[in-house]
């Protein structure tokens, strides 16, 4: 039912009514007045079936008794008359409804019984639903402020706004406002009981207008349209900016109180994130800035940002921020320096930043010279020019007018894209705004640190892009034929062979006599582990001995079978597996585990068993190619440790992210009953990468240690 076809409608609405309209109401006072603002008067109409007139006009007793169809209601009677209001707009022909009114999921669980009756009905009634709890939209293109927030865009812009919150909603639009951020709509989503973001983003990828899109949110809803609607703008070039609330357990429970929002494990939100070519920011400033900034450069051709300032101390502080920030600051080219040294006085320093120097205020052409130099080299993929714009809107002219000038003739003349950036945060005004079109600039930045900030997201984002782009489009995926029920270690590695995971040598042996006979042929200390698919944690029951030489072993295997028994009476006992005991080495977790919202996750951490203590680990949702294991391991903290440390071995990175690669797909082909797939640890030494322990749990029959509800598998 939420199409983009519907969608357009929706946003495109040519006649209005106002449902519950009131001279009391400021919400449907400032609804009717930016209607009537916008030239829409004629076609808005006011229902209130106890007012005769309401803002000075007819008030109609119902939507059928205005007599014609009506493509956009909005409703604002209390929560329990929600329903009675839906069914008279569409019985008077409406398509679309936008619900301001409280009180549902956000209200408990008899609230998100009422919201699902709500959605239930608008279904039936063929209603778009957007809302409940919301404050509208702003089309701005189309010169449509149906929104019940102050002043309203009325310039189009090339960033869409999205917002979880109405009344945040109001200080973004200000804020992209004051920092030159031109919007192309603003649309508030609240409860999105039917419509949700990532509808919102599937619909915007193919509006001309927008170009980027910002989007606050506390949680996802519909994970695999989001996740599906992200890709596709990726794909698009179109960046989506995510502001997301709840990393906190105190802002979790504020988001479920306002809105019904689950906000979910943030850890997993990241990866999700990132795998689908979402930028997720932590200030409203940054979310806006970073969208205007991909809205005006699209996805960068090479990340490197060149800097011409007229100001040796912004460079300074540009280039600390750029170390901070992982932007690339690239050695500008022979060719390019040499251009740089013909124009510029002898006292100056040709390198990236570029100061040019007070020269230029005698001499405007030293910035296009610069400018335009700088933005065609081979290594530069974005240049940003910092200087000065005018505070004041006194209407005199602009003393630097003649720099802006010639900053916006080399960026004519440069190949990468060009941004005006001042030092300081700033309002642009309108007299600044003047001064930058007189100049030919489009867009600016206020502010070296949100540039420079915004610059390194997008530039990292032009390049997981390319990544998601150049992934290998797979079939289905080859389900293997095993029964969901508990696994024994030795079960669970036979699956890990003949995914071609390499395990550690071992012997599964059933009497003393054979536990000593395996222990002798391996020639050394063995480790000795119960086996039994009933007994995920071994150790607890006294079912592990490490480093036992072969004189021991039969008295070791009497001592687990033993202590086992005695411990878990009901536990099924297979014997007990034999392998070597290895020497030090790298341990690495590597699992998979199943996310009640996003399905799949890989996870690879350092550590071994210690991986908790350490909180060195990288998530991504499945599939995993090798390339992106390999992304992965190269993105942990202690990454330093597989190049070799202290003398010890680097290791075959490539071979563990083939492994890495392979437990993931073995992930997938267990099937849905699977809820997690475990390797921990998995050795690495040089190039000898071996599976220690691993442990398979299925949903519904896995053992319930940890309290998981597993009711979502």
């Amino acid at each position: 039912m939420v199409t983009p076809q519907r969608l357009r409608e929706f946003f495109r609405p040519r006649s209005f009514a106002l449902v519950g309209a009131s001279d009391k109401s400021t919400f449907s006072a400032l609804l009717y007045r930016n209607l009537v603002a916008a030239g829409h008067e004629e076609a808005t109409y006011l229902v209130n079936r106890r007012a005769e007139r309401v803002h000075g006009r007819r008030a109609h007793a119902s939507c059928q008794d205005i007599g014609r169809p009506v493509d956009l209601v909005f409703v604002m009677v209390p929560a329990a008359a929600v329903g009675e209001a839906l069914r008279d707009a569409a019985a008077a022909g409406a398509r679309g409804a936008l619900v301001l009114s409280s009180g549902f999921a956000e209200a408990g669980e008899e609230g998100r019984r009422r919201q699902q009756q709500l959605v239930d009905l608008a279904a039936e009634l063929d209603l778009l639903l957007l809302g409940p709890n919301v404050l509208g939209f702003t089309n701005v293109a189309a010169g449509v402020p149906a929104m019940v927030l102050a002043d309203p865009p009325t310039v189009p812009g090339h960033v869409a706004l999205i917002s979880q919150s109405g009344a945040s909603c109001g200080a973004m639009k200000d804020f992209a406002a004051l920092s030159g951020v031109g919007l192309s709509h603003v649309i508030t989503v609240g409860n999105e009981a039917m419509i949700t973001v990532g509808h919102l983003v599937d619909y915007l990828v193919d509006d001309e207008q927008t170009r980027a899109i910002a989007v606050f949110m506390e949680g996802v809803r519909q994970p695999e349209v989001f996740a599906a609607a992200a890709r596709r703008a990726a794909a698009a070039g179109k960046a989506v900016v995510v502001l997301k609330a709840g990393r906190s357990e105190l802002a979790a429970r504020a988001a479920a109180s306002h809105t019904g929002a689950l906000v979910g494990d943030d850890r997993v939100i990241d990866a999700v994130f990132a795998r689908h070519g979402v930028i997720r920011v932590d200030t409203i400033e940054s979310m806006l800035v970073t969208a205007g900034v991909a809205a005006h450069t699209g996805p960068l051709a090479r990340p490197g940002v060149g800097v011409v300032s007229i100001s040796g101390g912004a460079c300074d502080i540009l280039a600390d921020l750029a170390q901070d920030a992982g932007a690339a600051l690239p050695e500008l080219s022979p060719a390019t320096t040499e251009r740089i040294r013909a124009v510029m006085p002898s006292y100056g320093h040709v390198q990236n930043p570029l100061d040019i120097t007070g020269a230029a205020i005698l001499d405007p052409s030293l910035w296009e010279e610069t400018v335009a130099a700088v933005g065609q080299d081979p290594g530069v993929g974005v240049v940003v020019a910092v200087n000065s714009l005018p505070w004041r809107e006194d209407g005199e002219p602009f003393y630097g007018q003649k720099y802006v000038d010639a900053i916006g003739a080399g960026a004519a003349r440069s190949t990468a894209p060009v941004l005006y950036l001042t030092q300081v945060t700033q309002p642009i005004g309108a007299q600044a705004r003047a001064v930058l079109d007189q100049g030919g600039l489009t867009h600016v930045v206020p502010g070296l640190h949100l540039g420079i900030d915004a610059l390194a997201r997008v530039a990292r984002w032009s390049l997981e892009r390319e990544r998601i782009a150049g992934e290998e489009q797979r079939g289905r995926v080859r389900l293997r034929d095993v029964d969901p029920v508990p696994l024994s270690e030795v079960q669970a590695r036979a699956l890990l062979e003949d995914a071609g995971i390499p395990v550690v040598p071992a012997q599964h042996v059933r009497s003393a006599a054979e536990a000593r006979a395996a222990a002798g042929r391996f020639g050394g200390p063995v480790a000795m582990k119960i086996v039994s698919a009933d007994l995920p944690h071994k150790s607890d029951v006294g079912g592990v001995r490490l480093g036992v030489d072969a004189a021991a072993a039969a008295e070791a295997y009497e001592e687990i079978v033993a202590a086992c028994a005695a411990k878990a009476p009901e536990a099924r006992l297979d014997g007990v597996l034999v392998s070597p005991m290895r020497p030090d080495g790298l341990e690495l977790l590597v699992g998979v585990t199943r996310d009640p919202d996003w399905g799949l996750m890989l996870a690879v951490g350092l550590g071994g068993v210690l991986v908790e203590v350490l909180d060195d680990v990288a998530l991504t949702p499945l599939p995993v190619s090798p390339g992106r294991a390999r992304s992965m391991l190269q993105s942990l903290r202690g990454a330093a440790l597989l190049r070799g440390v202290r003398g010890r071995p680097g290791a075959d990175v490539d071979a563990l992210a083939e492994t890495v690669s392979a437990v993931g797909r073995l992930a997938e082909e267990l099937g849905p009953r699977l809820e997690s797939l475990e390797i921990n640890p998995l050795r690495v030494a040089g190039e000898r990468i071996e599976a220690l322990d691993a442990l398979v749990t299925w949903c519904d029959t896995a053992p319930h240690t940890s309290g998981k509800d597993t009711a979502g598998c």
